[in-house]
């Protein structure tokens, strides 16, 4: 064997040895896996848990400078299991999510009773007819301002995340609306300013990862 090719051997033993104790930390790193409900939805413990009613949710959130997101899932819905497997089990973006926001999951085909912000009540899957969703994980975004005012809430909506988001992009959205910078930018421009702020202060930001 010669000198080069005793260092490449050498080299990819070293690598060997250091990716399993590389990947524990990464794992370590990682919120728990959430589990599996009955109704085929992921579990996430710090969401909401209310008698369903979209207004006294987002009262109760306003109430503590908050705003409320619904987000609307299925099961077996491959992006639903993205979202909470890679994003909902980062450490930094929960705790984000859960300063700024309270977060009600609803079933896109379900069957429970749910009382929109004008008052009528109707099941999950039609709930999500009437605001238009067809699509999961749908996340409807309602500011820590907004008022409905006896309308459908999805007439005060914020912003709308139509589908799965990548970590930056998915914790992004969060801060858009959080910071208000909703009402006078484009949620584009938004993501290439906070990422070079970011980058400014010294983090490795991968937009599309």
């Amino acid at each position: 064997m010669t000198g080069m090719q005793r260092f490449v051997a050498a080299a990819a033993c070293l690598l060997l040895a250091i990716a399993p104790v590389a990947h524990a930390q990464e794992a370590a790193d990682r919120l728990p896996e959430p589990r599996i409900g009955d109704d085929g939805l992921h579990v996430q413990d710090w969401f909401v848990q209310s008698f369903l009613d979209i207004g006294e949710d987002l009262e109760t959130a306003q109430a503590e400078g908050k705003g409320l997101v619904v987000i609307f899932e299925q099961a077996g819905c491959p992006y639903c299991r993205e979202m909470h497997q890679v994003n909902l089990r980062d450490p930094k973006i929960v705790a984000a999510v859960q300063e700024n926001f309270d977060v009600l999951q609803l079933d896109l085909r379900g069957s429970r009773e749910v009382t929109d912000t004008d008052g009528e009540a109707l099941p999950e899957r039609d709930l999500a007819r009437k605001w238009g969703v067809v699509f999961t994980p749908t996340l409807i975004f309602l500011a820590k301002d907004a008022d409905p005012a006896g309308r459908p809430a999805n007439t005060a909506v914020a912003a709308t995340m139509p589908g799965y988001f990548k970590p930056f992009h998915f914790a992004s959205m969060f801060d858009y609306v959080a910071s208000g910078a909703h009402a006078d930018m484009h949620f584009q421009d938004f993501i290439n300013e906070r990422a070079a702020r970011l980058r400014e202060d010294g983090e490795d930001v991968h937009i599309w990862d």
